[in-house]
This record gives C-alpha cells, sequence and structure tokens, in this order.
C-alpha cells in the first residue's frame, strides 16, 4: 500500500512539476513552446479514479445534470479539487471506499467527494495545506468548499463552483 501511495505521489509531483515548468515559462514569456497539453479538467476523471484504485481504494463516480462545456478555470479547479480529495483519501483517510459525484446544475457546478474512512485528524493542525487550496482555489472562483468528517464517519468534501448567472 506504501508503495503504491509512493508512485501515486510521484506521478503527481510530476504533473506538478510541468505545470511549474508552464508557468515559469509563462512568466518570461515563452509559454509557447512549452505548453503543449491543454490543462486537465472532468474529462480525466477517470484517470484520478484509477490512481485511487491502484491505491487499493474502491472509488465510484456519478455525474449528474446536463453535461456540457465549462470555462477552463472551472474544468481546472474541479479537478484540481477532486484530485487532492482523492489524494487524501489514499494517504490519510485508511479508506476503502470512496465517493464522487459530479452535478451539473443550471448555474453552479457542485462536487462531493466522501470516503469510508478515519475522519479528520485526531490532532488539531497537523494537517497539511490541501483542503485550505482547495478552499482557495473555490473561492477565487466565487464559490465554496466545504470540509469535515461525517456524521456517520468517514470524510466529505463539497464545493459549489457558479458557472454563470443566475
Amino acid at each position: 500500500r506504501a508503495r503504491k501511495s509512493l508512485q501515486i505521489s510521484r506521478e503527481q509531483i510530476r504533473e506538478a512539476i510541468g505545470e511549474l515548468r508552464a508557468m515559469v515559462a509563462l512568466l518570461r514569456g515563452s509559454g509557447s513552446e512549452v505548453l503543449h497539453a491543454p490543462a486537465p479538467g472532468l474529462g480525466e476523471l477517470d484517470t484520478l479514479v484509477r490512481f485511487a484504485g491502484r491505491a487499493g481504494v474502491d472509488v465510484g463516480c456519478s455525474i449528474a445534470g446536463q453535461v456540457r462545456p465549462l470555462p477552463a478555470a472551472i474544468e481546472l479547479t474541479a479537478y484540481r479539487i477532486v484530485q487532492e480529495s482523492l489524494t487524501n483519501v489514499v494517504r490519510h483517510a485508511h479508506a476503502s471506499r470512496a465517493r464522487v459525484s459530479v452535478h451539473y446544475e443550471p448555474f453552479a457546478l457542485v462536487l462531493r467527494i466522501e470516503d469510508n474512512g478515519r475522519g479528520a485528524d485526531p490532532v488539531p493542525g497537523n494537517g497539511g495545506h490541501g483542503v485550505v487550496g482547495m478552499r482557495e482555489r473555490a473561492t477565487a472562483l466565487g464559490g465554496n468548499l466545504t470540509a469535515g468528517p461525517c456524521a456517520g464517519g468517514g470524510y466529505v468534501v463539497s464545493a459549489h463552483l457558479p458557472i454563470g448567472t443566475s
């Protein structure tokens, strides 16, 4: 299990380094040579589910509502929230199951990621910056994110990302 978790971490680190290189190239004014692929989005949810599955977590995924193209910032933020949530499930939750729900509402995208793991870290302040980063991403788009233990055990992350004016 530790080897699988390490392998997933390495793959995510490689991806993050690639994104950082692309960002630095853009800031330097040479981004056109570096950006070969579009930013990840909800079309790549299967990849995230497979990552968690290889680490031994049974992940279910459901999509509801009218699936449609979204602004790139919403796509990337939604992908990163699911990615960070599943990474936390694999690394910290000791969960055997997780569920990812994506709901396309008329003017919002609603995400819910929950697991049957041990819930929040019992030591206050012992966590990293993952939930804070997810919350900042959602807030930057005018949305919100909540995260915390479920009443019956486990942990849940819920995000509401506006995608238009109501």
